[in-house]
């Protein structure tokens, strides 16, 4: 099978071509310098170019916070840009993976959403990730809208890589205790989503680390395991003040008959701290 993969500079990107490749698929992928999802002409010739059996979207605005501010800005890639991937794949027959986020929930829930449930983002960022699956839906019939949430992974800015910054330079963090989720690992989600295409369930599905955890349970997961002396202070999302609201409660399960099963994020922190020593070895 050929996959194409845009946004392949990314975390996600990067581990997509990784695990594509390592499951004997025969894989392309380019960052945004090489195509921009924004640009609905380039993409529709890059596509007919490459002529794929699927294509992975897993470029997207992330900036939960800048996107407040610009949301216009955040919903041309995550909302326009993911409906011309759909459509350029559309057009020569393949089929589209969008990956989108647990922040199109507003959090009211107290057990794990699934697919089913009713979509009600509280932020900009939440906004432009369910318009995406709206236009990837409405340009693709064969289509796969994969929600995750919390990801961390080599390659890119984030939560783990936050926490060791701020200790090595303080040695005490602040960290918000009433938002609750499923942070997922980048390389346990390629692996998902590689054997995802494998099959034909096109529709939406939840794949996201096993269990769930507070924020602040998590940085304190990441000090222990990390072995770094670091006090983790607790505050709540007023306290802490952050331009864009998060849902309180956004931990993913599937309602699936046969659903993809990630690790937990436990395992998936530990295999992150242990692939980051690797790539700092090399």
């Amino acid at each position: 099978m050929k996959l194409m993969i845009t946004g392949a500079a990314g975390m996600l990107g990067r581990d997509l071509m990784l695990a594509a490749g390592n499951a004997g698929h025969d894989v392309v992928g380019f960052g945004r310098a090489e195509l921009d999802v924004t640009d609905a002409d380039a993409l529709r010739r890059k596509v007919d170019i490459e002529r794929p059996d699927v294509v992975i979207n897993s470029a997207a605005w992330t900036d939960v916070d800048g996107a407040e501010e610009a949301e216009e800005a955040a919903l041309a890639v995550n909302g326009t840009g993911a409906g011309n991937v759909a459509a350029a794949a559309a057009e020569v027959g393949a089929a589209v993976v969008h990956v989108s986020t647990d922040y199109v929930f507003d959090g009211s829930k107290r057990t794990p959403y699934v697919e089913s449930d009713q979509p009600a983002p509280l932020s900009a960022y939440g906004r432009t990730k369910l318009a995406g699956e709206g236009a990837v839906v409405a340009a693709n019939k064969r289509h796969f809208v994969v929600r995750s949430a919390g990801l961390f992974g080599v390659g890119g800015n984030n939560f783990v890589e936050t926490m060791l910054r701020l200790a090595a330079a303080s040695g005490e963090v602040a960290v918000v205790r009433d938002q609750v989720g499923s942070p997922t690992y980048t390389w346990h989600l390629a692996y998902g989503i590689v054997r995802l295409i494998e099959g034909v369930e096109f529709g939406i599905h939840h794949m996201a680390a096993a269990g769930e955890c507070s924020w602040y349970d998590f940085a304190r997961e990441i000090y222990e395991q990390a072995k770094v002396d670091c006090t983790v202070l607790s505050v709540t999302t007023e306290e802490f003040g952050r331009p864009a609201p998060r849902p309180p409660y956004s931990a993913l399960t599937s309602q699936r008959q046969h659903p993809i099963r990630l690790p937990s994020w436990r395992d998936g922190l530990a295999g992150y701290l242990a692939q980051r020593k690797v790539e700092e070895a090399a």
